[in-house]
């Protein structure tokens, strides 16, 4: 692969509208990542990504090696699972996930040993299409939490002139860092993925994005990319101010190039590809080693857990696994939570299992997760302000128990991201993101029906 060189540091073209200042909480920036023991048993959901559920290729009493596939689709818009330990597989059926559907799953009994799949092995790609190909192969959804399928995103349509390729080293949710340690540890892994990923798709531009409460992070990038120094200079490190939702992808393509994503369309529209950072790093390992995405790491924190770490994790592992390997709960948890804060997922208990978009788990007391009593909404527009997407909350809220089709729609609800800024800012203590929840789910039913 050619030279690539940073020609200074930049500022974000357009700053973004709304998004609110949260504490960060990162508790863990400075725990390097450390392996979990092996756990005695996976259960691997056939859903973990956006897109169609994947079918199981395996049967009760197979014996699985880490890195063979046990579950596909013949839909684009889906991604291989791979077995994340060696053992047995001891069942093969409905599992539920955190958000209570039910999928098949394939759970697969240790024997101790990780054995790697003889199968495997570094693909050869010198093409976008062998690219695109080995991406999927590689089982690879978004690890920034959004679980998208990474070769649909890769395999831009011929009509679609991409210029500039952001890679998202954000990490705007509080206390979740394993991005932040991504860079820290792995950053020539990020170096050599954006060259490829840069090169194949002919890309002429590169940002690299990072917040400014990540100094570290930020410095790291700019001395890894500019040893590899060359007459080009089309990568270029930028620093955002720290607001979130920063992170998210349409928020990201305006500070990145000034360009707005309109409703409905994708980064693509716009000449853009993002890429969050960790994802970027394991396409660089998978075309060295041809190892699948059978771990990820996470971040665990929390009042709640003795011994916050950042963890790396077999896919299909239990919560409650990891959170004995944190030294168990210190207090009683009254809330967990799969994710961030802001857009994580509350969940009942620890015996679910995690999934290949499960960045975090975070476990808070009582003390620590209060609830508040909701109030008369005063009408002072805070959360309007405070959404990036120009949304009114309050009008959606209204038009959703008038069960108003025709006004959600123009309300534009389908557009929110469920960042949470609006129900973050709310005086009155608002279940916004709910109501944002409930009228999608309106429009949608609607539709069914025509």
């Amino acid at each position: 692969m050619g030279k690539i060189h940073v020609d200074g540091v930049i500022s974000a073209v357009k700053k973004v509208r709304g998004g609110v200042k949260v504490d960060h909480h990162k508790n863990t920036a400075g725990c390097e990542v450390v392996r979990i023991p092996v756990p005695k048993q996976v259960v691997l959901p056939m859903q973990q990504h956006i897109g169609a559920p994947c079918t199981p290729t395996v049967k009760v009493g197979d014996t699985v090696a880490v890195g063979q596939v046990v579950g596909d689709s013949d839909k684009f818009v889906s991604a291989p699972i791979h077995a994340s330990i060696s053992g047995t597989v001891t069942s093969v059926g409905n599992v539920k996930l955190p958000n209570g559907t039910m999928v098949q799953g394939v759970t697969i009994e240790s024997d101790g040993e990780m054995r790697l799949y003889e199968g495997l092995k570094a693909p050869e790609v010198n093409t976008k299409e062998e690219l695109c190909k080995a991406v999927r192969d590689s089982g690879l959804v978004g690890l920034g939490g959004a679980g998208f399928p990474t070769h649909v995103k890769l395999n831009v349509p011929a009509d679609k002139n991409i210029d500039t390729l952001i890679i998202n080293a954000a990490e705007c949710e509080p206390y979740i860092t394993v991005d932040y340690r991504e860079c820290i540890d792995n950053s020539w892994d990020i170096c050599s993925g954006i060259k490829t990923v840069k090169e194949l798709l002919n890309i002429p531009n590169v940002v690299i994005a990072v917040e400014d409460n990540k100094p570290d992070a930020f410095e790291i990038l700019h001395q890894i990319v500019d040893k590899e120094a060359g007459a080009d200079s089309s990568i270029k490190i930028m620093q955002l101010k720290s607001v979130y939702p920063q992170g998210a992808e349409k928020m990201m393509v305006q500070s990145a190039t000034g360009r707005q994503v309109p409703p409905g369309k994708l980064p693509a529209d716009v000449g853009c590809i993002v890429m969050n950072v960790t994802s970027i790093a394991f396409i660089a390992r998978y075309l060295k080693t041809g190892k699948p995405l059978v771990s990820r790491s996470m971040t665990v924190d929390g009042m709640a857990i003795a011994e916050p770490k950042n963890v790396r994790v077999p896919i299909g592992t239990s919560f409650a696994d990891v959170v004995e390997f944190c030294g168990g709960f210190k207090e009683d948890p009254v809330k967990i939570i799969a994710g961030g804060p802001m857009m994580g997922m509350a969940i009942t208990d620890v015996n679910y299992p995690i999934s290949k978009s499960n960045n975090a788990l975070l476990a808070f007391s009582a003390k620590d997760a209060k609830i508040f009593r909701e109030t008369d909404c005063i009408r002072c527009g805070r959360c309007a302000a405070a959404c990036p997407m120009s949304l009114v909350p309050t009008k959606i809220v209204r038009d959703s128990k008038a069960q108003d089709v025709d006004a959600l729609t123009k309300d534009g609800v389908m557009v929110c991201m469920e960042c949470g800024s609006c129900a973050y800012s709310c005086p009155a203590k608002k279940p916004l993101v709910q109501h944002m929840r409930l009228a999608k789910s309106i429009i949608r039913e609607a539709g069914a029906k025509k």
